[in-house]
């Protein structure tokens, strides 16, 4: 089971738009060091939709290759067609990827039974470790615990990122599922109470900026320990807030330019962060210590 911090990576790219692998290389040296357990490559936070399959299997296998089995990678695949989420699940296992993470279809919103039998195919097409991924406000399908629930059954479904922000639908699936299964937050500003409740990590933007620090409260919270827990948190709850000023990775790729980690470059129609939010989310990071 992975645990602790997993930073969902940006993907850097040149102005033009075109992938930066040398920026993506000093990244994951960055995570590496910094103590994050490991990396979501081409997640949502990624830019997978705007990504077209031949870079994004591109991704990911540069992404494995450079992390070198010191931590575990896990490859964004999911869609909004079966089909191409298992093209691209067989890609990732090919690459070496230690699992996947498939959020749900977006914008043709199936039922629960067709959630069900998406990711169950999926699964049984495809032998590696999946992640199931509910973000309904940036999918318009929600999937609901009695859903998890279903698919946590399957072998090789372990685990889900939860990114409601809603503990209460966390703590409900937690209470449904087998201990086996794992449970993270896929929402930063509730993450550190999630894990308390018994998660065992959290897929973060937050962790793109401050990965020592995310990966310390991670460390702290799985460990009971949620006084010091809390204290790491709150030098850092500003950011995730303000990491959402606008639509991500808008916020965190500007905060990334801004600690000269990566250059300017965003897919169109995702555009450079609006200037008006510059102070306040440099401001944040101050305070964070990552500036």
């Amino acid at each position: 089971m992975i645990k602790g911090s997993i930073v969902a990576i940006v993907t850097p790219m040149h102005p033009d738009g075109s992938l930066d692998l040398a920026a993506m290389s000093r990244l994951l040296k960055w995570h590496v060091d910094e103590g994050t357990n490991a990396i979501v490559a081409v997640g949502t936070t990624g830019e997978s939709a705007t990504l077209d399959v031949n870079e994004h299997c591109e991704v990911i296998s540069h992404v494995v290759e450079q992390v070198g089995g010191r931590i575990p990678v896990i490859a964004g695949t999911g869609a909004n067609s079966t089909s191409e989420a298992i093209e691209l699940t067989e890609a990732a296992k090919k690459a070496g990827a230690d699992a996947c993470l498939l959020v749900t279809p977006y914008y043709n919103k199936p039922n629960q039974r067709g959630l069900i039998e998406h990711h169950r195919k999926i699964a049984e097409t495809v032998d590696i470790p999946q992640i199931l991924y509910n973000v309904p406000g940036r999918t318009a399908c929600d999937m609901l615990p009695d859903t998890i629930h279903t698919l946590s059954e399957v072998p090789n479904i372990v685990g889900v990122k939860e990114a409601t922000g809603n503990v209460a639908r966390g703590k409900e699936i937690l209470a449904l599922c087998s201990d086996d299964f794992a449970v993270y937050s896929g929402d930063d500003a509730t993450s550190l109470e999630l894990i308390l409740a018994g998660a065992v990590g959290t897929i973060s933007v937050t962790a793109n900026v401050v990965p020592g620090q995310l990966s310390e409260m991670c460390r702290l919270a799985m460990a009971g320990e949620a006084e010091a827990a809390r204290a790491v948190n709150e030098k850092i709850a500003a950011l995730h807030e303000l990491l959402f000023v606008e639509a991500n990775p808008m916020p965190v790729k500007w905060a990334l330019q801004e600690m000269g980690l990566i250059g300017p470059g965003i897919r169109l129609p995702l555009v450079e962060l609006d200037p008006k939010f510059h102070q306040v989310v440099r401001e944040g990071l101050q305070q964070a210590g990552a500036l």
